[in-house]
């Protein structure tokens, strides 16, 4: 049974109004998150049940859309698919109000600090805060495990009803070895009497795991509370190994930091209720029906305009908007209201919105299994390097993303040519900043500072003066060019990479000959490719970012 599949799902009948489009695209998208991005085609046909000219257009479409990319018979989930799983995390809020004081608590402890909220008879992640260590957590945000093999689920399991102890009962028959959670390693004992269990955490207000998700992993969690209903709104957890803690080191030791952090949580959230947030603009995206319009006229029956339309329905929701009505949802969307209608039945079938009593809508942690936890640890070199492919293919040359490492500058992602004469660099090469224009971008976006000033060829700039007025060149134009400053006969352009702050994270470049081209050639034939790529990286940063930490290496 996958794991994003409960008993509900295999028995409730599919409403007539469902759009089946819409359901086929969303299991594709399961099925490539559960297999960790990356899916052969032929895979994806054989895990759907689907037939393969369904997955081919399934797959164009997504493609289209940008959630997917084509790599020879592969379909690769892109960071843009994460935008569905930023809708449920903006609407739910809890992480961009807790976060820094789980990850406050994590500096504090020196240990990992998670946040997790109920998905049915199961938990799902949305913050995580981790160390760097040999031995360290593997769950991402979006994980879904099992109740009764972590500490936040007999937390949660004291608010069930009956009708969910009884769902919860039938999947525990159905799938004995949790074979449906891939997050976590198949089930080798039964495990404690989670219902007793459960009762004896309501009684003492937090919960402990020793070990019970796999050997060596110990975790103690303690429920933050709604101010405004007094329910779980999450469950913040400390999470640690044997070989550090033991279970009773983190009761005796990190319950009281623990409890203490989820006080000043559920103050935030306190304070927040007072502030009710103001709710974005539901202004329609411009042009939406156009873009679809086209989309189908140019791929004709390999552009599914149902799922494409289908999938916005989802960014209608965000901070502000967490519970939309119908009227809201069309407006949103820039879609008929039957369009919207039939897109809300069929996600409610499907889990992945709730219908309130007040005919509104929301958003359920369910939409974090659409492509969110693959890409949850994504890098900026994982980012870049598709988009530094294309751009070598276009420019025929190399190109490279590099960050500022003290003084040097140091290549993470480089995509080379073929050429006779070409550039050879590795990544984890590292050059004098002061001498690349990679370096010159970063360097004109840190804080000034005194560099060792080395002639590496005739050409280095040496003079602190001339290096600072070309640092001021470089913020003025928005790029930087060297010719010959660090080798003879290297010539370079590079750009800026930004984060969503508008900070400079990296820089993106290519390098040539001089004999190749003249200067006025290389920025006007290369610059705005350059620049191009630079945008692409940024727009899929600004996604992946929002969320979720990209580490620059």
């Amino acid at each position: 049974m996958p794991s994003d599949t409960t008993m509900d799902d295999h028995t409730a009948a599919v409403p007539a109004e469902a759009v089946a489009p819409l359901i086929r695209g969303v299991a594709v998208v399961r099925q490539l998150t559960e297999a960790g991005g990356v899916l052969s085609l032929s895979g994806l046909e054989r895990a759907t049940g689907l037939a393969r000219s369904t997955v081919d257009r399934i797959t164009a479409t997504l493609a289209r859309m940008g959630y997917v990319r084509l790599v020879g018979r592969d379909a690769v989930l892109t960071p843009r698919i994460m935008e569905l799983g930023n809708a449920y995390l903006a609407a739910l809020r809890l992480p961009s109000l807790l976060d820094a004081r789980a990850d406050a608590l994590a500096d504090e402890l020196d240990e990992s600090v998670s946040l997790a909220v109920a998905d049915r008879d199961g938990i799902r992640f949305i913050h995580q805060a981790t160390r760097r260590r040999a031995m360290s957590l593997s769950f991402r945000i979006g994980d879904l495990l099992p109740a009764e093999r972590t500490a936040p689920g007999p937390l949660f399991a004291t608010e069930w009803t009956d009708l969910e102890w009884r769902r919860w009962r039938e999947r525990r028959a159905a799938d004995p070895t949790d074979a449906g959670f891939t997050a976590v390693p198949v089930r080798s004992s039964p495990g404690p009497d989670f219902e007793r269990w459960a009762a004896q955490v309501r009684q003492d207000g937090w919960a402990l795991d020793d070990q019970l998700i796999e050997p060596g992993l110990v975790a103690v969690s303690v429920p933050v509370r709604d101010p405004r209903t007094g329910t779980i709104a999450c469950v913040a957890s400390v999470v640690s190994h044997t070989s550090r803690h033991t279970a009773e080191d983190l009761h005796n030791s990190l319950l009281p930091r623990l409890r203490s952090a989820v006080r000043a949580m559920e103050e935030d959230l306190a304070e927040d209720a007072r502030e009710a947030p103001r709710g974005e603009s539901l202004a329609a995206p411009c042009g939406l029906a156009t873009w679809t319009g086209a989309s189908k006229q140019e791929l004709g029956r390999e552009f599914v305009e149902s799922l494409a339309r289908g999938l916005t329905v989802l960014t209608a929701f965000g901070e502000g908007r967490a519970e939309l009505t119908l009227t809201e949802v069309a407006q949103a969307t820039g879609l008929a209201r039957a369009t919207a209608r039939r897109a809300l039945i069929t996600y409610e079938h499907l889990g992945l919105i709730a219908a309130s009593g007040d005919r509104r809508f929301a958003l359920t942690p369910r939409v974090l299994s659409l492509g969110f936890p693959p890409l949850s640890r994504t890098t900026l070199p994982d980012l870049a390097l598709p988009h530094l492919t294309a751009l070598a293919s276009r420019i025929h040359e190399s190109a490279s993303l590099a960050i500022l490492v003290g003084d040097d500058i140091q290549y993470t992602a480089r995509v080379a040519t073929s050429r006779v004469m070409s550039v050879n660099i590795a990544v984890g090469t590292r050059f004098p900043a002061y001498a690349t224009a990679l370096g010159r971008v970063l360097l004109a976006d840190a804080p000034a500072k005194d560099h060792e000033l080395r002639a590496l060829t005739p050409h280095t700039l040496t003079d602190p003066a001339a290096l600072a007025a070309a640092l001021e060149t470089v913020r003025s134009q928005g790029y930087a060019l060297v010719d010959e400053e660090l080798e003879a006969g290297l010539r370079s352009i590079a750009v800026p990479v930004r984060d969503r702050t508008g900070r400079v994270v990296a820089a993106l470049n290519t390098a040539t000959h001089v004999a190749r081209r003249t200067v006025e050639e290389y920025v006007r034939d290369i610059l705005p490719e350059l620049t191009l790529t630079a945008t692409a990286v940024e727009a899929d940063l600004r996604v992946a970012g929002r969320f979720t930490r990209v580490s620059a290496s």
